[in-house]
């Protein structure tokens, strides 16, 4: 497949290179990076007064945009092949049942989004990201932290979590397409 020069394949590329990064990133964080690790279980991290999540959360809320975005400059396929190479990637700094409850949540999560996101994204391209992010978290972390620590204790911190980050990075592309939006409009 040749290059192509424009804009919106450049920036669907690095979409695509950095959501198949937070794949095995967020499965080395959630068993080593937190204020507190479990014995046999996730490293923890506080998003709320009370409340702890894994610490892969941060990550997985990236994510989650990331493949939002992904699919909007680049198609649901692409979404798909992330998934998978991202997988096979964190095979080589995960344990296998960490590597499997990614692969199943991301694979659940992303059928969620197409529900959610396509429809919206053309007429509310934020609202999409949000309400999609939410969606695919919920679904995402009830089918990781099952299959990955056999317990949905920590779903509330999950789906906490990945709303801030969420919200963060839904925040920044409002502000990057405002932005660019501007400069269209001073430069005609």
């Amino acid at each position: 497949m040749p290059l192509r020069a424009d804009k919106n394949y450049q920036v669907g590329l690095l979409y695509f290179v950095l959501f198949i990064l937070t794949i095995p990133a967020m499965n080395w964080v959630v068993m080593n990076v937190g204020t507190v690790c479990t014995p046999d279980g996730p490293c923890l991290i506080p998003v709320w007064p009370g409340i702890e999540a894994p610490s892969g959360v941060l990550m997985a809320g990236i994510a989650l945009v990331l493949r939002d975005g992904l699919q909007s400059k680049l198609g649901v396929k692409w979404s798909l092949y992330a998934i998978l190479i991202g997988a096979a990637l964190s095979a080589f700094f995960s344990e296998p049942s960490l590597v499997f409850a990614s692969v199943m949540a991301f694979f659940f999560s992303e059928l969620a989004d197409l529900i959610v996101y396509t429809p919206m994204r053309k007429r509310w391209p934020a609202w999409a990201v949000m309400v999609s992010g939410l969606i695919g978290s919920i679904v995402d972390s009830a089918i990781f932290l099952s299959l990955a620590f056999g317990s949905v204790q920590f779903i509330a911190g999950q789906v906490l979590g990945k709303f801030w980050m969420s919200l963060i990075v839904a925040v920044l592309i409002g502000y990057m397409h405002r932005k660019h939006a501007d400069s269209l409009k001073a430069s005609s």
